[in-house]
């Protein structure tokens, strides 16, 4: 009965896990928050379908491999401070693009960062789950 409860809550959790981490993801690069805490809620959500269905559902959720997450976090953050190399400037110097949407390099770097913890969190979890 409680297995149920459990599998029955998950699956409404983890989709509006995602959902907030985004948001506090796109939120977080103007205001506290970002990719860190954003990266954790969304491995929070894929954990509490790990302990629900077990590691191999939550695996076929993710799609991706937590390695891959890993490598494709760590490219687009240095890509994100790069931008600034390439204008003559420090590295992780910040660069704003367009007008309305206040887009920019600290967004990718939140987003690389985003994608280093979900993979990370996820790859640990998954190792200590399966041994």
């Amino acid at each position: 009965m409680n297995s149920k409860i459990l599998r029955v809550t998950s699956r409404a959790l983890k989709p509006l896990l995602i959902v907030f981490s985004i948001f506090v993801l796109l939120r977080g690069h103007n205001e506290p928050g970002g990719g860190f805490v954003g990266g954790l809620l969304a491995a929070a959500g894929f954990a509490l379908q790990a302990i629900s269905f077990g590691v191999a559902a939550a695996r076929r959720a993710l799609r991706v491999s937590p390695q891959s997450l890993i490598a494709a976090g760590l490219s687009t953050a240095a890509l994100g401070g790069t931008v600034a190399l390439i204008e003559g400037e420090p590295f992780l110097t910040a660069r704003w693009f367009g007008g309305r949407w206040k887009l920019g390099t600290v967004l990718m770097f939140d987003i690389g960062v985003y994608l280093v913890v979900v993979g990370s969190v996820l790859l640990i979890l998954f190792s200590l789950a399966e041994e």
